[in-house]
């Protein structure tokens, strides 16, 4: 601590002139922490020390020093301000130099979006309409009248074209002949890239084009015909499952068409009133009215190959004809409850129309749902077993005791069905998954097979106690090399283990067909 001297004097003491020369110099008092100050005069060259006089006439306030807790905060908040005025210093040019790279890559590059996904229209189903229609109901049952149930079910039945080659059998020798039919079908699902419509089997059996016309589309000059393709089929019921691709679907056609809604075959009654929509004779689709006239009828039918099927089917007396089939039996709440089938036709039968209780299939309609879609392959892409054989019908097999199928008679040397292991007296009665019975159900399958495709074939295979079923992996070959393979000098049978061959079997297959058809 000091006193700081503010006497104006002249001269000091010793007599020395103060405006001579001073020198002020400052030295640090350690016992207060306070900065000293020491004064020195010179005169005629020869400097002399005077000590301090302190003038008591005025002292001047001591300064308080400032505490170690008011210099760490005033640190604290300088460090602050310091670092907070440092970031503003980088980010603000930082943010204005991604901001400017980002204007100029937007501009150089061109916008990438990302691929637009597919998506399923949510077709609109038969019952909706008659639902949020303001003549809906006539009873309290809930159940609508004819004219209601046609326009709005209607949507949901197609008319399908099938344009094929069978195979004719004369005296002289089997030739092929191309045909044309007609039929109905029922759109009964979607999926991601799929309309799904199933139908009878023998509409679609044996075909090399499948075409559809939606209902609304029937009447035009110039009606829409699209392509479609087998999804899978099951013999035993008469069922197929076809498909038509959405992208052949104008936004249009989509709006128009519906999805059957499903009903409850198993809760009908006789005389329950029905409605059947079809593409009757080919003219186009048409409406009738009747009533269950029985359930559970037993009713057998010849296939064009000549297999005879027999099922469990509703009977009507609404009319069905030729080109009903694979159309819609309708409730009258406008629920589909069978698929129009078969009619007895005879000229002292009158009334007798058949259907397909749908909810005694409605599995089987799934499964075929889901299977690959399958479209026809040409003809040097197609593959082949490399066998021969011939049919076994259902009389043939309850008198032979030998399975509904296709019989094995000749396994050609290195053909696809020798490596497989197939062999003589083998009954193939499945081919991945699809029912076989006839040979020409089997050549028919393989017109949607490519040569080295490898699929899954069930045969029965005689043993101890009878037949048995065996599953084998066979890979299909192709044709030119298949008929390499099949000449008479290089043709030769694979023949089975003795026990897997009787002599009833043998006699009775070289009797009815000494000549086995080669595939």
């Amino acid at each position: 601590m000091y006193e700081e001297n503010n006497t104006n004097s002249n001269t000091n003491s010793a007599g020395y002139n103060a405006s001579n020369a001073s020198n002020t110099t400052s030295s640090f008092d350690a016992t207060n922490g306070q900065k000293t100050q020491e004064y020195f005069y010179y005169a005629a060259g020869q400097p002399t020390q005077n000590a301090y006089q302190p003038n008591h006439n005025k002292v001047k306030k001591e300064k308080k020093g400032i505490g170690f807790v008011q210099r760490a905060a005033i640190c604290v908040a300088l460090g602050i301000i310091f670092g907070l005025t440092a970031g503003c210093a980088f980010a603000i040019p930082t943010y204005l130099a991604n901001r400017a790279t980002a204007q100029l890559s937007s501009s150089q590059t061109p916008e990438v979006t990302a691929p637009e996904q597919p998506t399923v229209p949510s077709l609109d189903t038969t019952t909706n309409g008659i639902a949020n229609s303001a003549n809906a109901t006539t009873s309290s049952s809930g159940t609508a009248n004819v004219e209601l149930i046609a326009s709005n079910c209607l949507p949901s039945v197609v008319s399908i074209t099938n344009k094929g080659v069978s195979e004719v059998r004369t005296m002289f020798g089997n030739y092929q002949q191309e045909y044309e039919s007609s039929g109905s079908g029922i759109i009964i699902g979607e999926n991601d890239t799929e309309l799904l419509i199933v139908t009878n089997n023998h509409v679609i059996s044996g075909s090399n084009e499948l075409s559809v016309i939606f209902s609304y589309d029937e009447d035009s000059d110039d009606p829409a015909v699209v392509s479609a393709k087998l999804k899978g089929y099951d013999s035993d019921k008469d069922l197929a499952v076809i498909a038509v691709s959405l992208k052949d679907l104008s936004d249009d056609t989509l709006s128009q068409i519906k999805v059957a809604t499903i009903g409850d075959s198993s809760s009908l009654q006789l005389g329950q009133e029905v409605v059947a929509i079809g593409n009757a004779l080919g003219y186009g689709q048409s409406v009738t009215t009747g009533i269950i006239s029985a359930l559970n009828r037993e009713v057998s039918v010849s296939t064009a190959e000549g297999e005879t099927i027999t099922n469990k089917l509703i009977q009507t007396d609404a009319a069905i004809n030729p080109g009903n089939s694979g159309g819609a039996l309708l409730n009258m709440k406008g629920e589909l409850i069978g698929i129009n089938s078969v009619k007895v036709a005879s000229s002292n039968v009158e009334g007798m129309g058949y259907a397909i209780p749908i909810t005694d299939v409605q599995d089987i309609i799934n499964e075929l749902m889901l299977k690959e879609t399958r479209d026809t392959v040409s003809a040097d892409e197609q593959g082949y077993i490399g066998i021969a054989g011939t049919d076994v019908s259902s009389d043939i097999s309850s008198t032979y005791g030998i399975p509904v199928g296709v019989y094995v008679n000749t396994v050609y040397e290195n053909s696809p069905a020798a490596a497989a292991g197939i062999q003589k007296g083998y009954v193939i009665t499945k081919f991945d998954g699809s029912t076989v019975k006839t040979m020409a159900e089997l050549k028919g399958l393989l017109t949607y097979y490519k040569n080295g495709e490898t699929v899954n074939v069930i045969c029965q295979v005689q043993g101890a106690n009878g037949y048995e079923e065996k599953t084998v992996s066979l890979t299909l070959g192709a044709k030119d090399v298949l008929e390499g393979e099949i000449s008479e000098d290089n043709t030769k049978n694979v023949e089975p283990a003795p026990s897997e061959q009787t002599p009833s079997q043998k006699d009775a297959f070289n009797y009815f067909w000494p000549f086995g058809s080669q595939w």
